[in-house]
């Protein structure tokens, strides 16, 4: 009896120690195959790596299963893993010390994820690790020493990612091609690496001259899996393959322009104009009185492979645009500026003169045609066109606009360039004379090159018309409301229609309903009736209240109802 209780809690013991080996993670499944024994969640929803896994477990399978991060110490009580694929979930953070205590990892599968970056010394957790899959994530940046804790790695793939730009240093740290270039010309055995570095946006500049090279020249032991490496941009150069390229070393920018002292007439438009020699392409910027100037005054483009050009547009220059326009270009190594000063003068020396005065003679036969195409409360537009010899070469033709009160002694001056036909004049003051010419050149202006005109009142037009529609509403109302009886009484002009008034009365109570019946009936003979009707009532009311005559006063002479009207 005492054996059979001995080996019964020997039994339980067991059964204790190894539970958690035996169980396995609920939402999961596990089995035992060629790896061993396997942990499998398809699907599971975990959100988080689950910390109840059986401790024999040797290869983990956990996808589409909402993981966001790898905390640290994710894996501390399966020791023993060597397989690990967390490919399709949702991380975005792995944490240095997340790979702890896995010190026969072979295999890390990352895929189908969403890490930006990659803490590469967590790899000195893993010594064995041979297979790392970092496809189709956001990785951007690949460090010098990103393979160096990496020594028995046979695959990595970093394919369809976002990785722009690599230095050749980052393979050329790497264990494996260290090893490689120790055993050229001896005959060593040495395991091959596949390396896939394809579908990623690769900007094919200076800065990529190192790698561009190393892909040329890499061999056995490394074997790219897809050789054929394609440039994205810049635009010269993308589509193109790496093997077509060659890229030259980089160079802080160097600017220069082809004039730096530019003097210009008011009202031309004016185009700046800066070269930028530089590898990478620089980054081009105006500045004017120590302010950055408007982007889209500004245009650059490249002309050549290391040369950009970039011009700053100045519309109708006015003497306030005079002064230093600076161009800066700058990238990672530097950076350069070009001053460019501008100067804003009339287009005749003599403009100055603000008066009616003659300026200079006028050129027989040039005439200008003006008038307004355009008139508000606050301004008007005006339209012109130069005939005869003004009109001789219109690409050179300037002209005058003088602007003022009619009874100003001086007006504004205003000066138009080539080219333009049509000018608005506003902010003028409402229900005010005015004057506008326009001459040719520096012509005094003649006969009929002048418009007198005088702006609207501060009213608008809409205010006005709904004032005198407002009045004709009410004018009419009024007129309707006089009985059609006072229009056929006093057109008759009876002498004793208000004689007759008592009577009319007395018959129109008693007719009643009677009349109110036939009154579809009735003809425009009724009238009067309805006329005498209101009358009596007026009568009434006279008698009422008769009029006394005011001592000393004459009574005026008898008139006609009729005349009234």
């Amino acid at each position: 009896m005492d054996t059979i209780c001995r080996i019964f809690l020997l039994l339980l013991a067991f059964h204790k120690i190894n539970s958690s080996v035996s169980s396995c993670v609920t939402g999961c499944s596990c089995s035992q195959d060629s790896f061993g024994r396997s942990l499998l969640c398809m699907s599971a929803l975990l959100r988080q790596i689950p910390a109840n896994i059986p401790q024999d477990i040797r290869k983990i399978r956990i996808e589409n299963s909402h993981l966001t991060e790898l905390p640290r110490g994710s894996f501390e009580n399966v020791s023993a893993l060597e397989y690990l694929w967390l490919n399709f979930n949702n991380i975005t953070v792995m944490h240095i010390k997340s790979l702890e205590y896995l010190p026969a990892l072979k295999e890390l599968r990352l895929q189908g994820n969403k890490l930006s970056s990659v803490p590469w010394t967590a790899f000195q957790d893993t010594p064995a690790l041979k297979i790392l899959d970092l496809k189709h994530n956001r990785l951007d940046v690949l460090p010098e020493h990103a393979l160096r804790y990496l020594p028995n790695l046979t695959y990595l793939d970093l394919s369809s990612n976002q990785l722009t730009v690599i230095s050749r240093d980052v393979f050329y740290s790497w264990p494996v091609y260290q090893r490689s270039k120790r055993a050229a010309g001896q005959i060593e055995d040495i395991s091959n690496a596949v390396l896939a570095l394809h579908d990623n946006p690769w900007i094919c500049d200076c800065r990529l001259r190192g790698f561009v090279e190393f892909i040329k020249s890499v061999g056995p032991p490394i074997i790219l899996m897809n050789s054929y490496l394609t440039c994205t941009s810049p635009k010269f150069r993308a589509g193109k393959f790496f093997h077509e390229v060659e890229l030259n070393s980089c160079t802080k920018p160097l600017t220069s322009a082809l004039e730096t002292n530019l003097t210009v007439p008011v009202g031309l438009n004016v185009t700046l104009t800066c070269f930028v020699q530089a590898s990478p392409s620089p980054a081009v910027w105006w500045t004017y009185a120590l302010k950055l100037l408007r982007a889209f005054n500004v245009s650059t483009e490249p002309i050549s492979e290391e040369t950009v050009r970039s011009e700053l547009l100045i519309l109708a220059a006015r003497p306030a645009d005079a002064g230093n326009y600076t161009c800066t270009a700058a990238n990672f190594l530097g950076n350069s500026s070009e001053m460019i000063s501008l100067h804003v003068v009339s287009p005749w020396s003599s403009t100055t003169s603000l008066s009616w005065d003659p300026i200079a003679p006028a050129e027989p036969g040039a005439h200008v045609q003006v008038r307004i195409a355009k008139q508000t409360v606050y301004g008007i537009t005006l339209e012109w066109f130069a005939a005869a010899a003004a009109a001789a070469d219109p690409g050179e033709t300037w002209y005058t606009l003088l602007v003022g009160r009619y009874d100003a002694a001086q007006k504004d001056t205003i000066y138009i360039g080539p080219g333009v036909n049509t000018y608005s004049v506003t902010d003028l003051l409402p229900a005010t004379k005015y004057e506008v010419c326009v001459a040719v050149r520096n012509q005094a202006p003649r006969k009929g090159q002048c418009v007198v005109f005088v702006t609207g009142s501060d009213v608008s037009q809409l205010e006005q018309r709904e004032k005198l529609i407002h009045i004709v509403v009410i004018v009419c109302a009024m007129v309707l409301a006089v009985p059609a009886g006072m229009y056929a009484c006093t057109a008759e002009a009876r002498p004793g229609c208000l004689a007759r008034c008592p009577g009319a009365c007395l018959r129109r109570r008693r007719g009643g309903q009677a009349q109110a019946a036939g009154s579809k009936e009735s003809t425009l003979d009724s009238l009067p009736a309805g006329s005498e009707d209101g009358l009596c009532q007026d009568g009434r009311n006279a008698r009422r209240a008769p009029a006394r005559e005011e001592p000393g006063k004459t009574r005026p002479p008898h008139r006609n109802s009729a005349d009234l009207y």
